[in-house]
């Protein structure tokens, strides 16, 4: 069987960082992990071709040479997820689909012309699925019952498949589900409670492949609470950190975790240790009813902002998640996580209006209720799918307030600078220990080029030029080993500096035409209201 293993496009978003991958020569951002472990976990005698749209186009030669095109991806890429499945149709291939999308609104993807669903989690469904290919069945659909896999047997994915350069970080997982119970998460929808983990040999043998393939950047481990089960988090630590040592440190890592990473000390020292460089916490908002209302009651334990100083002051990097529109939020929601963004010196605070997933709890309330008004995007150039319990229009306009504010030029960088101030005294006060031996990186004429501009754009043409000098000197005085991560943070701005406009314009279009379909069914009220009186 030859079969092409098919990435949809992202459309750009927050994560997406063209401007800045165009800096550092990369084309995306992170790999299809999902797509080189399916091909690890279908049978090795069938040969696997892998295209990543985001990365190039698919050629006449590689739709021609394929038998079966297997197609993977989230709800933020369903528009092309789409076309691709209708594309390879038109031209008589088989399609499979599977991943997080089909799996959340499968009649979609078969209404698109998928012949194959293979749902769920793939340890289970796709041998469900080669057995089905194997007695010739020409369509189905696959699922796992409620079964949850055990990932200890999931074998190494074929990262020999991936175009290494092309990207900037490499995705591993070590674990699946989050124990918590937040209202608007589709996490622990298609993954459970129960967070599962792979071995730590299991995982050790995954970065070994990365290391004989030649990678030496950062790898982001995908889990969506890699602190989930903190005892197996912490026997994978306890392993990783000799094989770091005897590697020379060749991978610096970051990951997501639940803000009660703040309480455990040994896990933010084991981390550190292990060289993971900075973490993505969902703090969401800073409202404590919000949080409440949400079911997110790991973050009303102890306050907020203590808890991202403790874990910036551990020597991690924060980016965090914000979100405005949880209902009975107060006006004035966006100027809040603005000031306690800037309060807490977060550099990169990921911020996006709420919507309602498939199959969660707050999908299915809202439902109950009557307040859906459209499908599912997680991008962040999207109105609210429901019907908030405040005006949709004074939310819409504090979100692009608050996105505008945020990405001012001189706010991040006060914000950057302020924030590796701190992961510098962090590393002044840590216990000395043995020097690290690390892999010297390789200097390249991309990496050169970017620094230029950086310093042209924000050290000369823009606003930040009376801070931009003085803080790199400050940052060489006080914590010159972070200078490369500063400055690969402050590249970030070249994209949302672009970002925050695209959100502007695309938002103040959308609530227009809200709006005007809002007067539109409010004349035709007026003149139902009128007719009743006339009759009566």
């Amino acid at each position: 069987m030859r079969v092409l293993l098919l990435y949809p496009l992202f459309p750009k978003s927050f994560w997406s960082f063209e401007k800045t991958l165009e800096l550092l020569g990369r084309k995306a951002m992170l790999p299809p992990l999902s797509l080189v472990t399916v091909a690890a976990i279908l049978p090795q005698t069938w040969e696997f071709k892998l295209v990543d749209r985001n990365i190039h186009q698919i050629t006449e030669a590689e739709w021609e040479w394929a038998e079966l095109v297997i197609i993977s991806g989230m709800i933020v890429q369903k528009d092309d997820l789409l076309a691709q499945i209708r594309e390879a149709k038109r031209r008589g291939k088989k399609v499979a689909v599977g991943g997080p999308y089909p799996t959340a609104l499968s009649h979609e993807t078969k209404e698109a012309g998928a012949d194959y669903l293979v749902l769920d989690e793939g340890e289970i469904t796709l041998p469900l699925f080669v057995e089905a290919i194997e007695r010739g069945e020409t369509q189905g659909v696959f699922r796992s019952g409620g079964e949850k896999p055990d990932v200890t047997h999931t074998p190494i994915p074929r990262y020999d498949l991936l175009d290494l350069d092309s990207y900037s970080e490499m995705s591993v997982q070590f674990s699946r589900g989050c124990p918590f119970q937040c209202e608007f998460c589709d996490i622990i929808v298609l993954y459970g409670r129960k967070p599962r983990t792979k071995a730590p040999a299991q995982l050790l043998a995954e970065l070994e492949r990365l290391y004989e393939l030649g990678w030496r950047r950062s790898i982001f481990m995908v889990d969506d609470n890699f602190i989930g089960n903190k005892r197996n988090v912490k026997l994978l630590l306890r392993e990783l950190k000799p094989w770091m040592e005897e590697h020379s440190y060749p991978f610096t890592f970051s990951t997501e975790a639940s803000v009660d990473l703040a309480k455990d000390q040994e896990l933010m020292d084991l981390m550190t240790a292990c060289n993971f460089g900075a973490v993505f916490l969902g703090i969401e908002t800073p409202d404590a009813d919000s949080l409440a209302l949400t079911h997110k009651y790991q973050n009303t334990r102890d306050p907020l902002s203590e808890s991202v100083n403790a874990i910036n002051k551990s020597g991690l990097r924060i980016m965090a998640g914000f979100i405005i529109g949880f209902d009975g939020e107060k006006s004035g929601a966006g100027d809040r996580i603005v000031e306690f963004v800037q309060k807490t010196s977060i550099p990169t605070a990921i911020f996006s209006m709420l919507q309602a997933l498939p199959d969660t709890a707050l999908w299915h309330r809202l439902e109950k209720e009557g307040r859906m008004r459209g499908s599912a995007n997680i991008n962040q150039t999207t109105l609210m799918n429901f019907i908030p319990t405040r005006p949709l229009e004074e939310i819409a306009r504090e979100y692009i307030e608050a996105f505008w504010t945020l990405y001012d030029p001189d706010n991040f960088l006060d914000r950057t600078y302020r924030h590796y101030r701190i992961l510098g005294e962090a590393e002044c006060h840590k216990t000395p220990k043995k020097k690290k031996k690390t892999h010297k990186k390789e200097s390249n004429w991309m990496l050169i080029r970017a620094l230029l501009i950086i310093c042209w754009r924000q050290g000369v043409v823009r606003k930040t030029r009376w801070k931009f000098w003085p803080y790199l000197f400050s940052m060489y005085k006080h914590n010159p080993r972070g200078i490369p991560s500063y400055l690969s943070v402050c590249a970030q701005i070249e994209h949302f500096l672009e970002y925050r406009q695209i959100i502007k314009d695309k938002i103040e279009m959308q609530l227009a035409e809200f709006l005007a379909e809002k007067a539109k069914l409010e004349q035709l009220s007026v003149q139902e209201k009128t007719a009743i009186k006339t009759a009566a």
